[in-house]
Formats: structure tokens, C-alpha cells, sequence
């Protein structure tokens, strides 16, 4: 299974940025990418590789960008994104939205879709539905391809979430579970349903951190016994999300929609 993870346009690109100059959108777009790959090599026969720069100095071209997956022969391209609105300036633009091609593949409206629920799901934002354009990189990608735009740099309450750690592991998480559930993708610790050992060791979690994991399994959110099964520092810090938007909606600090 070969993924390309595609972070949008370059550290240098000009205009692609929040209108006060706080983010630069491949700022969002390269952590996203960064994240979701540590995840996705979690599993069986996965490989992933990026279309962009990871230094973020260069902007590869666009075509360069979709002659790589062509010639590696991915099955798979995500070209992750920040949206924005406007000639320059915040705006009341908001939500979540997921392009595919004007033509699509079933299989990339699949992924689409996969992808899209869980971003709105995990966000909280407005569900901007999944759109068709003839945006390059789902256009001209051989193979399944998927543009999810995870927030508006031009709107300002997203736009403070779009430069927080765990919004973007949020994006990420939403990427990486819609693959899992189109392609099956399975574990590297578990073969056909036993446990092995893993090469890498169970994380140490701090008194908080424990906390955290009782609290989420007193909710059933997860299984007892989950501090026993974090293997990725991804792990510790949704389990810390979670819990505090949980006690955030209970309090009434925040309501869910």
C-alpha cells in the first residue's frame, strides 16, 4: 500500500497565510502531513512519502508534485490544505470541506467521504460537504486522490485553532482513520488477531496522564487497560484532548453541537 501525503504549497508561497501573518498555511498543512505518517507506518505494508518539501523552502511544482505519485506508482494521494476566502482580511467563511475531481473515481469519493466525516466529527466545525473541482492534484493524480481543506486561515476562531497542536492531530487522526477504514489497513502489532510484542516499547505515562486514561475509560472511550497499549506520543496527546474537551462540554464551557 504506497500513500502520498501531499502538504499544500511551500513556507514561502506568497498570500497563502492567515491576513495577520500568524500562520503560514504550510505550517498547518506540513505538521498534518508529519503527523499522519507517523501513524499510517503503524501499520501493515504501508509506505508513505511526501509530494512537497519537507524543509518547506521549496514549493515543488504542482506537476512535479503528482509526476512523483504517478511514477512511484502510489494507490493513494492526500493534499492536505488550509481554506481561505476573500481578497485579504478575516471573513465569516467557516467550516470543513473535502474536494475531489469534477470526474471521480468511486474509490476516491470513498476516501472522500471516509475522510470528511471524521474531520467534521473530530473538528466540531461546519460540515461544508464533499465538492468536486478541477483542482490539479486530484486532477491529474493516476490513481485515488482527495483534497481535504481542514478550516479557513481567514476566519479568525479557526484560524487559532488551525495553529494548535491538537487541532492538527485532530486533521490527522481524521486522515489517517478514513484510509484504515477504505483500505483495511491493519495494525503492525496484531496478526490475524493475536498480539505480539512490538518493536517499540509502551510509553511511560505521567500521574496526569494516567489520569486522563482512567478518565476516558470510566467513559467508556476507551478500553481498560489502554495505557498498556500506547506505543506513539499521538496516543498521549489525543487522550489529553479528548479529556479536556469532554470536561469543557460537561462544565458548560463549551457546548457540542
Amino acid at each position: 500500500m504506497k500513500i502520498i501525503l501531499d502538504a499544500g504549497h511551500g513556507y514561502n508561497t506568497p498570500g497563502k497565510r492567515t491576513p495577520d501573518g500568524s500562520m503560514r498555511e504550510w505550517e498547518f498543512n506540513s505538521r498534518v502531513t508529519e503527523i499522519a505518517k507517523g501513524m499510517l507506518e503503524q501499520y501493515e505494508d504501508v509506505q508513505v512519502q511526501f509530494s512537497h518539501d519537507p524543509t518547506g523552502k521549496i514549493d515543488i511544482p504542482l506537476g512535479k508534485r503528482t509526476e512523483h505519485a504517478n511514477r512511484w506508482g502510489a494507490d493513494v494521494v492526500v493534499s492536505v490544505h488550509a481554506n481561505a476566502f476573500g481578497e485579504g482580511g478575516w471573513h465569516n467563511a467557516e467550516g470543513v470541506e473535502t474536494f475531489v475531481h469534477t470526474s471521480p473515481s468511486e474509490q476516491s469519493l470513498r476516501i472522500a467521504n471516509a475522510i470528511h466525516k471524521r474531520l467534521v466529527a473530530q473538528t466540531g466545525l461546519r460540515d461544508r460537504g464533499v465538492k468536486k473541482a478541477s483542482f490539479h492534484m486530484v486532477r491529474e493524480a493516476k490513481m485515488p486522490s482527495v483534497l481535504p481543506e481542514c478550516g479557513f486561515m481567514t476566519n479568525r476562531n479557526e484560524a487559532a485553532l488551525l495553529k494548535t497542536e491538537p487541532y492538527r492531530l485532530s486533521c490527522a487522526v481524521a486522515i489517517v482513520e478514513g484510509l484504515v477504514e477504505v483500505y483495511k489497513l491493519k495494525r503492525k502489532r496484531e496478526v490475524k488477531g493475536v498480539s505480539i510484542t512490538p518493536t517499540k516499547s509502551v510509553i511511560k505515562l505521567t500521574n496526569p496522564q494516567k489520569n486522563a486514561v482512567t478518565f476516558l475509560e470510566n467513559k467508556g472511550i476507551v478500553k481498560k487497560g489502554y495505557a498498556e497499549e500506547i506505543y506513539d506520543e499521538s496516543q498521549v496527546l489525543l487522550i489529553s484532548t479528548l479529556t479536556q474537551l469532554i470536561k469543557k462540554i460537561e462544565s458548560g464551557e463549551i457546548k457540542a453541537r
